[in-house]
């Protein structure tokens, strides 16, 4: 039992915080409860690097600790430290600051439960956990947009979360046990095994957003704080895709899961785009073009098993996303929610204008940026795997993001039609933590592009 508890560091520090934090807030101390968040999110993170290159679990097999668990903690905490200061910038003040800091702990706990799930019950607990916090995040700001956004969002997640307890317990009948090292066990049990698997991709496809699972993505993300959009797009998301590969790794080929992954694939990063492609609404856009990433993590989903860059380029990608993906909406708290607001900001805030076209060039895949590197490693593992066809549609489709980012740099160097019709400015312009934020996923983006060739020594 120690030995499991040695092994649970980080995650019993991220669960400390939430605790200390809580009482910072129910005592109103919400400076107290973002130094402790803020704290305990960084010492989670340095506890976590001893753990690299451990391939292990925990508790039975129940809790792995291996690649994807430590560079999920490695990722995930990190990026939730960015998230706190953009919700600092933007609800700070507020009445219930402090319950913000600790929700969002709780989302992380529940994602990095997710990542390491050994377990059918701990991928329930997961999504439960993450999920639960999530809703109350999103209403928030107690509006009739953000109410209507968080039922949505509860009412998808209670149906998708009720159907894939119900497969879940397909595969236990056909198993005898809830491990997901047991899977294997339904190699002549085709039916009970594609049953399981539906569901598991219902469940976690709407974690995910992965078409057609991601309804409730867009209008959650319009109507929550822009900084709660932020972190919802990346943290949850990325323990989700984790999630799928823990399972498909134990999943016999039988039940052709890498096919019907790849179609998932291809219908999300297609929808994504298009529907990207109409949005006037910037917080929507992102949020389309969020949808479309994660179809694009599933290029090394379909290659778990069958080639040896499948894990290297989901935790690749994964940290490139989340580093461009919050320097993105980061950028969009100090302009505004609509493309009209971005207009001409090439001049008036160059700095941070370079940053936002790096970030969107690194969603589009250019080199040598982060966003390249990750896509480029997904491609050379999907053809290992033997998807060809799959790599081509998901270049193509970069192609096409292409287009949709392009609708709004050409605004930002483009001057108004009318003079003075500039409003970019709000009352977050000047707030040290927004800027701080897109500084360092700026510094991200750049730095794991340029490092490539040191990055893929070692990996490929």
């Amino acid at each position: 039992m120690a030995d499991d508890l040695s092994l649970l560091i980080p995650e019993i520090t991220l669960l400390l915080t939430i605790v200390f934090s809580l009482v910072a807030e129910m005592l109103r101390l919400p400076r107290i409860a973002l130094t402790v968040t803020l704290s305990g999110l960084l010492l989670a993170t340095g506890l976590t690097l001893p753990l690299l290159g451990a391939d292990t679990s925990v508790f039975s097999g129940t809790y792995r600790i291996d690649a994807l668990s430590v560079w999920a903690k490695l990722i995930l905490l990190p990026a939730t430290a960015l998230s706190i200061l953009l919700a600092r910038a933007e609800l700070g003040g507020s009445d219930r600051e402090g319950t913000v800091y600790v929700l969002v702990c709780l989302v992380t706990l529940g994602s990095l439960v997710l990542a390491s799930a050994g377990d059918t019950m701990l991928l329930v607990l997961g999504v439960l956990l993450s999920g639960l916090a999530s809703f109350a995040l999103v209403a928030y700001p107690r509006h009739e947009t953000a109410t209507e956004a968080a039922m949505k969002f509860f009412v998808f997640a209670s149906v998708t979360g009720a159907i894939m307890i119900f497969g879940l317990s397909y595969w236990f009948g056909g198993t005898g046990s809830t491990l997901l090292s047991d899977l294997a066990r339904l190699d002549t049990k085709p039916v009970i095994a594609a049953v399981g698997l539906i569901a598991v991709i219902v469940g976690l496809g709407y974690k995910a957003s992965l078409v057609p699972f991601h309804f409730w993505a867009p209008d959650a993300y319009e109507g929550a704080p822009v900084s709660i959009a932020a972190y919802m797009s990346v943290v949850p998301k990325i323990g989700a895709i984790f999630a799928l590969a823990q399972v498909v790794r134990d999943l016999p080929m039988s039940t052709s899961w890498p096919l019907v992954i790849a179609v998932v694939s291809v219908l999300t990063m297609t929808y994504g785009y298009l529907a990207a492609l109409v949005q006037n609404n910037v917080v929507r856009l992102l949020a389309y073009s969020s949808i479309a990433q994660a179809g694009y993590f599933l290029l090394g989903i379909v290659a778990v098993g069958a080639s040896p860059l499948a894990f290297e380029s989901l935790i690749v990608f994964a940290a490139a996303y989340a580093a461009m993906n919050l320097g993105a909406f980061a950028v969009v708290m100090n302009t505004g929610r609509t493309l009209e607001t971005f207009s001409d900001i090439g001049r008036k805030r160059i700095a941070m204008s370079l940053a936002m076209v790096v970030f969107l060039l690194s969603l589009t895949g250019i080199p040598p940026l982060a966003g390249f590197v990750g896509k480029f490693m997904l491609f050379g593992a999907s053809i290992d795997a033997g998807f060809t066809w799959l790599a081509v549609a998901a270049i193509l489709n970069s192609v096409l993001s292409l287009a949709v980012f392009l609708r709004l740099v050409v605004p930002m160097y483009r001057p108004p039609a009318v003079a003075g019709e500039y409003t970019a400015v709000t009352n977050l312009v000047s707030k040290p933590e927004v800027i701080l934020t897109w500084a360092i996923s700026f510094i991200l983006t750049l730095a794991i592009g340029l490092m490539a060739q040191i990055m893929l020594r070692p990996l490929v």
